[in-house]
C-alpha cells in the first residue's frame, strides 16, 4: 500500500474474520510509524480482556502498549498530541467511532482501525460497515479454514450462545470458508 497524502489525515481500515491477522497488521503499521518517529496513540475497548489490559496483542503474541477505553469519544481527548491513532477491536464500539475517526482525520491524523467486519451470524458488526465506507484505505483479511484449508471469511462460533458479543479464542471460535461455515439461526 502506498501512503502518499501530504498535509492531510486519513482513515485506514483492516477488517476480516477472526484469526485473519488483523491485529498483527495493525501492529505492523504502527511499528513502522514508530520507526518513523511519529507520535502514536493506541486504544482498545475494555471488553477485550483476552491477553493484556495494557497492550493490543495478536494471536501470535505480537504486542504494543495501548490504553483501555469505555467509549470511542474518549479517544478525541486522549489522542490530542498523536500523529497516528490505532484502534483495535473496533466492532465493540458504538457508532460514535465513525465521527471520532472523521474528526481525527480532519485534524490531519492517520487513523488505523482494525476489527471484525461480521459477527458469528455473518452479519455486519457494530460500526465497522460505516467506518469501512469512510476509509481512504480498506484491507479485508482472510484466515485459513480449519476444515478444508481454503481462504476463510467467517468466524464460526463453536459453543451455544445467542449473544452477539462473546469474547473468546480458539475455544469459542474457528475460521471457516463459505462452504464449511455452518449457518447459525438467530435465537
Amino acid at each position: 500500500m502506498t501512503l502518499t497524502p501530504k498535509n492531510s489525515g486519513w482513515i485506514e481500515v483492516i477488517c476480516g474474520s477472526m484469526f485473519s491477522g488483523k491485529t498483527e497488521e495493525l501492529i505492523r503499521r504502527l511499528k513502522r510509524a514508530e520507526i518513523a518517529k511519529m507520535k502514536l496513540a493506541i486504544y482498545k475497548p475494555k471488553i477485550d480482556n483476552r491477553y493484556s489490559k495494557e497492550h493490543i496483542v495478536s494471536h501470535n503474541q505480537l504486542k504494543m502498549h495501548s490504553v483501555l477505553i469505555d467509549s470511542a469519544s474518549e479517544i478525541l481527548k486522549l489522542a490530542k498530541d498523536a500523529e497516528v491513532v490505532g484502534i483495535d477491536e473496533a466492532q465493540f464500539f458504538d457508532d460514535d467511532l465513525i465521527s471520532v475517526c472523521q474528526t481525527l482525520a480532519s485534524q490531519k491524523k492517520r487513523v488505523i482501525v482494525a476489527g471484525l467486519d461480521t459477527d458469528y451470524l455473518g452479519k455486519p458488526f457494530g460500526p465497522m460497515p460505516k467506518i469501512m465506507c469512510e476509509a481512504e484505505y480498506l484491507d479485508k483479511f482472510r484466515a485459513i479454514c480449519v476444515q478444508c484449508g481454503n481462504p476463510a471469511s467467517y468466524s464460526q462460533r463453536l459453543i451455544a450462545s445467542a449473544e452477539q458479543v462473546l469474547v473468546g479464542e480458539t475455544d469459542v471460535y474457528e475460521a471457516r470458508c463459505r462452504n464449511c461455515y455452518e449457518t447459525v439461526k438467530e435465537i
